[in-house]
């Protein structure tokens, strides 16, 4: 599933591309991937100027003035990609919006589990999922961010996944974050200072960034605006390497379920407690 640095490269990309443009038509090949009635999601966006690309949490949303916006939720295999010239649709191709200028931007989602809405400004407010959404990691210190945290008796990746906990972070960059930060991704948040907190916050943001700067993972489905795939995975610590050897000590990296997700870590680095 794409996460925080591949919607925000994404975002990046649709944003020069899209922006000032204006959706002339929408054609919905998969109307389960519209969540909501497809005539008046095609009606609210057809005629419009796309005024700003950006993302919230793992969110996609694409602004049409100040009161419109369309959202897409990727799940596994969403793609957004924006094409400078009508293109013939592809088997798992599900919207497609033309665009007067004579290019198009397109939805892809393989296992059609992503989602697209065209929201008011208020219903946006409204949606459960936009409204529950946490702190974005990269606009909010690390201090802040460990308050959150502090006494919580959960596991400590369970909370990094957590959307209303922080918004943005999934299996990869908690691996990856967790492992550089020295805490075991079961250790209970209660049982860690908030010094310790914050270190891994501090390690959350310079993951985020680094991977944003690489233009994102690609594992399976991910590819930005361009059809580009990303080149962080080719700096992956831990995430995926069990059996490897860990780089800071040497010892095989171990594997487990934590909070329901695969997770790769290195018992001997990675401490339960302070």
């Amino acid at each position: 599933m794409p996460e925080l640095p591949e919607v925000e490269v994404i975002s990046r990309g649709l944003a020069k591309a899209l922006v000032g443009k204006t959706i002339e038509s929408v054609k919905i090949l998969n109307h389960s991937s519209v969540k909501m009635p497809w005539h008046v999601f095609a009606s609210r966006v057809a005629g419009c100027t796309i005024t700003c690309v950006h993302r919230r949490g793992k969110l996609l949303i694409m602004d049409l003035g100040d009161d419109l916006h369309i959202t897409f939720h990727l799940k596994m295999t969403g793609r957004v990609l924006a094409h400078e010239e009508a293109t013939p649709s592809e088997k798992h191709t599900r919207v497609v919006f033309g665009l007067t200028d004579g290019g198009s931007i397109e939805f892809h989602d393989t296992r059609k589990f992503g989602e697209v809405r065209a929201l008011t400004t208020e219903e946006l407010e409204e949606w459960s999922f936009y409204h529950k959404l946490g702190p974005e990691p990269l606009e909010t210190s690390p201090s802040d961010l460990a308050e959150r945290l502090i006494g919580k008796k959960a596991q400590i990746k369970g909370l990094l996944l957590n959307q209303s906990v922080v918004a943005g972070i999934g299996n990869i960059y908690a691996d990856e974050s967790l492992f550089r930060a020295g805490i075991h991704p079961k250790a209970k948040a209660s049982d860690l200072s908030k010094e310790t907190l914050e270190k891994l916050f501090v390690e959350v943001q310079k993951v985020l960034t680094q991977a944003i700067s690489e233009n994102g993972s690609s594992i399976r489905d991910y590819v930005d605006a361009g059809g580009d795939a990303g080149g962080f995975q080719n700096s992956f610590k831990v995430y995926g390497k069990k059996g490897e050897a860990c780089p800071e000590c040497g010892e095989q990296f171990e594997s487990g379920t934590v909070a329901g997700r695969g997770s790769t870590f290195c018992a001997k680095c990675q401490k339960m407690s302070d």
